[in-house]
Order: C-alpha cells, then sequence, then structure tokens
C-alpha cells in the first residue's frame, strides 16, 4: 500500500482511454485498489478514480465517511468499482458544489447539475458483477469519479463560472449550508449481487 500523488487538471493521463480489467486475480489490480484507499483517506477525498493517480484503468472506489458535519447515517461502506458503467439515471437533476482531487493544488469548487438519482453495474474485487442504486452525496460521487474514466473532470460542467469558490469561501458560503445538506441527503441506498 501506497500513498500516490493525484495528478492534476492538465495531465494527460486524465484525458487518456481507460483499459477495462480482465485479470481479477492480478496482484496488481490489489495494490492498485490499496494506493486508491490510502491516497483518497491522505487527500480527505469520498472517492477517486485510478485515473487521478496516473493509472489508467476502468477502476474507482468511493467511501463516504462520518465527519462533523456527514452524520452516520449518511455515510456508506467503502466500495470498488471495476469496469463500472451507468445503467440509469433520473430525468430529475440536482445542483451540488463539487471539488476535486485533481484540482485540489487550485482549491477550486463549482456548482454542478447531475441526475439526482442513478443505477451504476460494476464488478468488485472478487469478480462479482453488482447493481448499486443511490442518490445524495453517494451518487453524485459514483458519477463523478465515473467521468474520469471517461476522461472528462467536474470542471467542464460547472454550471456557472462567475460562482467559483476558493476553498476558504466554499467552507464558508456553502459546505454547511441547508441547500447542499439537502441536495447530498442520502435517501436512496440498493444494493443488489446480480
Amino acid at each position: 500500500m501506497a500513498i500516490r500523488q493525484t495528478i492534476q487538471t492538465g495531465h494527460p493521463n486524465l484525458k487518456a482511454i481507460n483499459k477495462k480489467i480482465v485479470n481479477f486475480s492480478n496482484p496488481e489490480l490489489s495494490q492498485l485498489i490499496a494506493d486508491l484507499k490510502d491516497t483518497m483517506y491522505e487527500v480527505g477525498l469520498i472517492g477517486i478514480a485510478a485515473p487521478q493517480i496516473g493509472e489508467n484503468f476502468m477502476v474507482f472506489i468511493t467511501e463516504p465517511r462520518k465527519t462533523d458535519t456527514r452524520p452516520a447515517d449518511q455515510t456508506d461502506e467503502f466500495r470498488v468499482y471495476i469496469n463500472p458503467k451507468i445503467v440509469w439515471s433520473s430525468k430529475e437533476q440536482i445542483e451540488i458544489w463539487e471539488g476535486c482531487g485533481s484540482v485540489c493544488d487550485a482549491k477550486l469548487f463549482g456548482s454542478v447539475f447531475r441526475p439526482k438519482v442513478i443505477e451504476v453495474e460494476a464488478f468488485d474485487l472478487q469478480n462479482r458483477k453488482f447493481g448499486f442504486k443511490c442518490d445524495g452525496i453517494l451518487g453524485r460521487v459514483i458519477q463523478h469519479e465515473m467521468d474520469h474514466l471517461l476522461g472528462v473532470e467536474f470542471i467542464e460542467k460547472i454550471a456557472d463560472y462567475s460562482k467559483l469558490k476558493s476553498l476558504d469561501f466554499y467552507i464558508k458560503d456553502i459546505k454547511n449550508s441547508p441547500e447542499l445538506l439537502k441536495a447530498t441527503n442520502i435517501t436512496i441506498k440498493e444494493f443488489k449481487l446480480l
């Protein structure tokens, strides 16, 4: 396990084509997931995709953890998504402010509209296919990380660039606002093995 550097926007790996995983027993895959997890914790993220540490594979992880502002009922366990695809998304869109480990040097946050509810299908590290339907911050982080696997960064989807916020102003004006807390509230979390 190792903490890896999160590459920053502009790096070619963030736009490169990501390869599907075909060998689930390859120890390099387990190492990649361990490195992603260590890096996610170190940087303070709730999700991270392989290209963000310079590895162009169709893999990301998520784990919204308990914080001072995120209660235990708004968390989710550590999950691995290998060769994922979003198979359904609601027509209803919701605005949530996003940041990213690949703009953490710039410390920028912006408002992004995405589907409120999504369903993703993927494989776990044991090569078991699963479906996961969710909303709130969980649905958001899955969509954000899925974009990384498609070579898209959240800064390409910002609704209004004139409202970009630095980390300090995001914390002061947005982070604990009733609007954001409502938008990020997890009300759906339906996991099933397929």
